[in-house]
């Protein structure tokens, strides 16, 4: 039976200004979950992140983390969490090595440990450059080092402020392999991003605005929100002519189908694996010839902009991880 959420956030605020800050934020984080805190620069999640982590102190609300007050953790609670934040802080007369041996000696300097390090390097692909200052490495180089001090000790409860910042596609990919990896072992996990796009790698997903957290989903929910219902492509052989879209639309499947090109066709449905077949049936009794009848899944970018362009979509959304 899975125990209480190790993040319980209940009409967080923290502002800075009108528009600046978290406002009335609520959110909930349960084990071996990762769940991805997604919006623009500007929107709030540093600042949550932040407030879980007891950097900040909220003006109003509250938030539990592992079951205290983050304002007030025990060092034992500290040492269970693990914390990357948004910009590299690297001690400059340090190498990376030099750095990442420090943020493991915090914790353990039993052999084991330095074999975990060594194996952590491998991992963030930094082999060759570890004896680097900071000033001579990139700003890839010098968060994929953070990244792994921050998992050195293998932390209960993880937060990532844009880990993937600045990383090309292949890495990106390798790190959020490791993410769910780590979900999959029992560790929880808050990501931020501002790769909307990797919202699928995440179990539930808050999408922030403003301030605001709009909508809280799993992904998949996300889409079927931010539009209404699944999105069905219908394309023709031919272009059709008016009376053949008019006669589409009076079908009844979903609403109105708007063009794609002069063949395609998208419509909103609320089921697409039994609206497909009726729209076949359709084409079939009239002798019109379709390529194809697919479901179209919106890339997570045009998800989040339909959120931001009309944030009643994000009403009545759930209050945690189920």
């Amino acid at each position: 039976m899975p125990g209480p959420p190790v993040v319980v956030a209940d009409d967080l605020t923290r502002a800075f200004g009108p528009d600046a800050g978290v406002f009335e934020l609520d959110l909930e984080l349960d084990r071996g979950l990762i769940v991805g805190l997604i919006g623009p620069s500007g929107s709030g999640k540093t600042t949550t992140v932040r407030l879980m982590t007891g950097i900040l102190k909220p003006d109003s609300g509250q938030v539990r983390v592992l079951g205290e007050d983050p304002v007030h953790f025990r060092r034992e609670t500290r040492q269970r969490l693990g914390y990357m934040p948004q910009h590299a802080v690297l001690y400059p007369d340090l190498t990376l090595e030099e750095n990442l041996r420090f943020a493991a000696s915090l914790y353990e300097t039993s052999r084991k440990r330095r074999d975990d390090m060594n194996d952590m390097i491998e991992f963030v692909e930094l082999e060759g450059v570890m004896d680097r200052l900071p000033r001579e490495a990139s700003g890839g180089e010098k968060r994929r080092v953070m990244l792994a001090s921050t998992l050195i000790h293998q932390p209960e409860l993880i937060f990532l402020d844009e880990p993937t910042a600045g990383l090309d596609p292949v890495l990106r990919r390798k790190l959020w392999d490791r993410f769910e990896e780590l979900a999959d072992a029992g560790r929880s996990l808050l990501v931020t991003t501002q790769y909307v796009g990797e919202a699928a790698y995440c179990d539930l997903v808050a999408v922030i605005a403003e301030g605001r957290i709009i909508a809280l989903e799993p992904p998949e929910e996300l889409r079927r929100r931010a539009y209404g219902g699944e999105l069905l492509d219908v394309v023709f052989v031919e272009p059709p002519d008016l009376q053949t879209a008019e006669s589409l639309a009076a079908l009844g499947v979903g609403q109105a189908p708007e063009w794609v090109d002069r063949r395609s066709v998208r419509i909103v449905v609320n089921d697409a694996g039994s609206a497909a077949p009726a729209i076949v049936k359709w084409a079939q009794d009239r002798n019109i010839e379709l390529e194809e009848t697919e479901p179209y899944l919106p890339p997570f970018d045009d998800v989040f902009v339909e959120f931001v362009s009309n944030p009643e979509n994000g009403s009545g959304t759930s209050e945690g991880a189920e």
